[in-house]
């Protein structure tokens, strides 16, 4: 009898280590669980926008004027090209309304569009829009020296931005321009006049320079407009 109250002691004993090594098993899987669930909470959270922040009402924007989808400050395809995780997005709408017949030949929305995918870092695609903006000679207003500079800051070409910063630099002032103490001021639509510096885009481009190897996106940035930036 001792030898059979051995035995059911000892299956007793082996069934409470069993019961307790699953209970330490399943404890030790619910907290794997927990953590794995925390540190997705964390990731999810430290994400961008999600996509729905990057919806917009897209048959509205395309059926806008090239004027309103492109100039409107406040409206087109400038408040979703604000979020950094929309900027994708943004650029392909431009390309969107790019591809309709009432835009074509708008080199300023291919511009836009290069504008945006480098500051997402499509920088491939970036340049080769850009190099679809050059204009024919006579380049009066110096565009296209401003043209291989974000070019040569993107492809990270340093004697290439100071060689077209030099170009910019020696454009000339045309006669016909009313440029005054180094600024050149013209009238919009609306009546306001508006002064730009001569040449134009000098100072972004003095910005590549300064914060040259920076990505675009910052050095476009008006902080690298400043010396010591």
């Amino acid at each position: 009898m001792s030898g059979g109250v051995g035995v059911r002691g000892g299956l007793t004993r082996r069934a409470l280590l069993a019961n307790t090594s699953v209970m330490v098993l399943h404890r030790e899987v619910t907290m794997r669980a927990v953590r794995c669930l925390l540190a997705l909470a964390v990731s999810l959270a430290a994400l961008p926008a999600l996509a729905e922040d990057c919806v917009v009402d897209r048959a509205a924007l395309l059926a806008l004027s090239p004027d309103q989808f492109d100039q409107d400050l406040a409206g087109g395809w400038r408040p979703m090209a604000e979020k950094p995780a929309c900027q994708l997005a943004a650029a392909d709408l431009i390309a969107a309304y790019r591809a309709q017949p009432k835009a074509a030949g708008n080199t300023t929305l291919i511009w836009h569009e290069a504008q945006v995918r480098a500051e997402a870092g499509q920088d491939a695609q970036a340049v080769a829009l850009m190099r679809q903006t050059y204009k024919p000679a006579p380049d009066a207003g110096g565009w296209n020296p401003y043209v291989d500079a974000s070019i040569a800051l993107i492809e990270k070409n340093k004697p290439e931005l100071l060689s077209a910063r030099a170009a910019l630099a020696a454009v000339p002032v045309p006669p016909e321009a009313n440029v005054k103490d180094g600024f050149f001021s013209f009238t919009l639509p609306s009546g306001e006049t508006m002064k730009v510096a001569w040449p134009p885009n000098l100072d972004v481009v003095d910005a590549f320079v300064r914060c040259f190897g920076k990505p675009y996106r910052d050095a476009y940035g008006m902080a690298c407009r400043t010396p010591g930036g």
